[in-house]
């Protein structure tokens, strides 16, 4: 395995310390969607270093906190009981509104998206959403969405208890302020006129735009080790792809 940090690695990191930044106590509880294994990679990098989290993924095959799946966790996250969720999108807007349907008139059959889910109900009903889509490009960030699937923004007589806090996409990230995005940091290697460039949506930017930080030697280590070896089980090909493990390979060192 190369000592080299992996895009991904540097998302991780980012995506932690978003977590931490409203709640530095670390006592929350965070909820993962399926198929998000840079969120459950960053969560897990808090709760490895002692940051005292509780997280739930819906993608875990054993040991889950769920029995029914999205019917129990929509039902905690009604009851004010989820303080921060993860949401993508085949389409993510200037306004934070995502598209989990598909392109062209409706239903949206021109490009097909796995679908909405709860994704409208957990983006009113919990505090702080981190939206996330690795692809950063003017197909993905769009001027504005083919359909809504989730709103960023809701009219004010709609009860709703946040929004989205930031995007973190493979080229920056963004922060949202409840009305629009600027620009928080571009990850090495990217300038600002490379975001402009491949971003569909207008955002703010501001005078100084620092680089985003890479993950400390203390984090690496825990993500190529005890991070690593909580997720090949779960998600076994994301940790080939980035750290060259797989689950036949942990069995072997155990034995």
């Amino acid at each position: 395995m190369s000592s080299a940090i992996a895009p991904q690695e540097r998302l991780i990191a980012s995506v932690a310390r978003l977590i931490m930044e409203k709640q530095p106590t670390g006592r929350l509880h965070v909820a993962v969607g399926m198929a998000s294994p840079v969120p459950a990679a960053a969560c897990w990098l808090l709760k490895k270093s002692g940051v005292p989290i509780r997280i739930s993924l819906l993608q875990r095959q054993t040991g889950g906190p769920f029995s029914e799946g999205g019917r129990e966790l929509f039902d905690l996250a009604g009851q004010g009981r989820i303080d921060l969720f993860f949401l993508g999108g085949g389409e993510i807007d200037g306004e934070a509104n995502i598209n989990m349907v598909g392109t062209g008139a409706w239903p949206g059959t021109e490009v097909r998206f796995p679908g909405s889910f709860g994704s409208a109900f957990m983006y009113l009903v919990t505090p702080r959403t981190i939206l996330f889509r690795e692809e950063h490009s003017r197909r993905v960030l769009v001027d504005r969405v083919a359909h809504i699937s989730a709103p960023g923004r809701s009219r004010p007589e709609v009860v709703r208890r946040g929004s989205a806090q930031a995007l973190v996409t493979g080229r920056c990230i963004f922060r949202f302020d409840g009305d629009r995005f600027h620009l928080a940091s571009v990850h090495p290697g990217e300038t600002t006129q490379s975001i402009v460039e491949n971003t569909g949506f207008a955002f703010e930017i501001p005078d100084f735009v620092p680089v985003t930080p890479d993950p400390t030697e203390a984090e690496l280590a825990l993500l190529r080790g005890a991070v690593c070896d909580e997720m090949l089980t779960t998600y076994p090909d994301f940790c080939q792809r980035v750290w060259g493990r797989s689950p036949a390979e942990r069995e072997k060192t155990q034995a």
